[in-house]
């Protein structure tokens, strides 16, 4: 290794792992005991010798040696043989005698009957097969010099290893210098230890060396390639006007005052408009509710029951839903989101118009019953109305399960529209579907209010065809404004257009359907009555 020491400017630094090292007890004593005289017959140890001491203990015809004198001083490259302070190669021949020992020593022990093999033999000592002792060897363990050994199911010894680290000494040699180790024994993930300060890199230094060639760009600055050099190698120059660059993970803009500034990333988040979105949201829903405890406390008063108790309970369900559907529109955009916020909304919506139509039937049924020969009522039971509300509301269902299964919308980045920005909302993927979901909302609405216009003479105080007409109305109005509205606002308006068309329609819906009700349940009970309802009151 010493004729290695003029190449120590490039191999200086270097890590890798070795062979574990360790001590054995009485090595050195032994080695000096080592000599031709005491084992003249052993070529090994003639060998040796003439490494050692560059001689022959015995003289010989053809020997190429001279004749040892006894006056030979060991040389200078092969020292580190008396070296036995911490041998690598010696140290695990060492461990392996003694794994062999042990396990040698277990199978002469074994009590004949308590054996490990078939019908509890053991093995025959004079005649031991090597799967028999690999069966010991798997078994085995003990400590040695401090360290524990022992083998897996295969009789694979457990991996150790020194990491160890190229170093110049002081004396101008190379050192094998111990930085950590690796144990396959510790627990997972911490098998590897490594001690940092210990290291010394290439040129003798106690920092980490960096191996690139250029730095990573700076926010606002893109690579530029060096001709005739490798990809590794660049300049960063600043960004042209309108472009941008993520080197460092964040999206950026450049900026002629500051160098950089961070670029703009826009969603509906919870800021002041989504806040005051959610509040709305989240009221619409409470006064739902409100509305539906008050019909529920009065569920046996005439203008309750006149009005079909079951679909209006059915109505102001799907109302709330419709309310708090809107927060899934607010907040960055996910995948799930983004299939949920379009369909959600689509369905809740195809329930709530799916109940006005089925009250619209049995009011438009109610007015051509009082006809001579006219019985259109016993086709508009309570299964009838339930079957129209289902079947309305399951075509809409089917739509947005081929929408999600062949083109489901998906949160992207839209850097076109603005330089400055960068729009996060969600891609509808398919337009079609997209146009289809609203186009059934307002196939139903268009159906309702033609429906309940027929009807809009309804004898009696209460004609519920007028209150239905108004919220039809009012609902394709907040519709057909959105469109536009939807195809020309940009970034976080587009959703904020969306909502409030959701909570406007919702609460046009709840106004025109529930408040005349509410008012005369709560401030006029004088009026809630079966000859007033019907415009009998004398």
């Amino acid at each position: 290794m010493f004729h290695l020491i003029h190449y120590y400017p490039f191999l200086g630094g270097t890590i890798g792992f070795g062979i574990r090292q360790g001590y054995i007890p009485q090595l050195r004593e032994y080695l000096t005991t080592v000599n031709p005289q005491r084992y003249p017959t052993n070529p090994l140890v003639q060998e040796l010798w003439g490494a050692l001491y560059g001689c022959s203990p015995f003289s010989s015809d053809g020997a190429q040696l001279p004749l040892c004198t006894g006056h030979e001083t060991i040389s200078k490259q092969h020292s580190a043989y008396m070296n036995t302070s911490s041998p690598r190669i010696a140290y695990n021949v060492y461990k392996g005698v003694y794994a062999i020992a042990h396990s040698l020593h277990n199978l002469i022990s074994c009590n004949p009957g308590n054996g490990p093999f078939i019908n509890s033999t053991c093995a025959h000592v004079t005649k031991v097969f090597p799967w028999q002792l690999q069966h010991y060897l798997q078994e085995v363990s003990f400590t040695i010099s401090g360290e524990m050994v022992n083998f897996d199911t295969k009789g694979d010894s457990i991996p150790s290893y020194d990491l160890i680290n190229w170093q110049k000494g002081t004396e101008g040699n190379i050192e094998l210098v111990k930085v950590g180790m690796f144990d396959g024994a510790r627990e997972p993930g911490k098998e590897l230890v490594i001690y940092e300060m210990a290291i010394t890199w290439s040129g003798d230094q106690t920092e980490v060396p960096v191996s690139v060639c250029s730095f990573s760009c700076a926010p606002g600055f893109r690579k530029a390639v060096r001709r005739g050099e490798p990809l590794c190698c660049f300049d960063c120059v600043p960004c042209d006007s309108g472009k941008i660059s993520n080197q460092t993970g964040w999206w950026q803009k450049p900026d002629s005052k500051l160098g950089h500034i961070l670029k703009v990333v826009e969603f509906l988040s919870h800021d002041a408009m989504g806040v005051t979105l959610t509040v709305i949201s989240v009221a619409g829903a409470c006064v739902t509710l409100a509305v539906f405890a008050v019909f529920l406390y009065h569920r046996n008063t005439p203008i309750v029951r006149i009005n079909n108790s079951e679909l209006s309970f059915f109505i102001l369900i799907s109302l709330t839903l419709c309310f708090l559907c809107a927060l899934i529109f607010i907040g960055e955009p996910t995948s799930w989101s983004c299939m949920l916020r379009h369909t959600a909304f689509s369905i809740t919506f195809s329930l709530c118009i799916s109940c006005i139509l089925g009250k619209t039937l049995v009011v438009l049924a109610a007015f051509t019953a009082t006809r001579p020969g006219n019985n259109v009522m016993k086709w508009l039971g309570p299964t009838q109305q339930r079957i129209i509300i289902f079947s309305c509301t399951l075509v809409q269902m089917i739509i947005c399960a081929a929408w999600l299964i062949a083109s489901p919308p998906f949160p992207y980045r839209n850097t076109q529209y603005q330089h400055s920005k960068i729009i996060l909302d969600c891609s509808v993927g398919s337009a079609l579907a997209f146009w289809c979901v609203l186009g059934y909302i307002g196939f139903l609405a268009g159906l309702c209010f033609i429906l309940a216009f027929l009807a809009r003479k309804l004898p009696g105080n209460f004609n519920e065809a007028k209150y239905i007409t108004f919220s039809m109305l009012i609902f394709c109005a907040v519709w057909l404004a959105f469109v536009p509205a939807y195809v020309s606002s940009p970034g976080k308006f587009t959703t904020a257009v969306e909502i409030f068309a959701i909570l406007a329609s919702s609460f046009g819906l709840l106004s025109c359907l529930f408040a005349p009700k509410c008012y005369i349940i709560l401030l006029k009970p004088e009026k809630n009555s079966k000859q007033h309802l019907m415009g009998k009151e004398k």
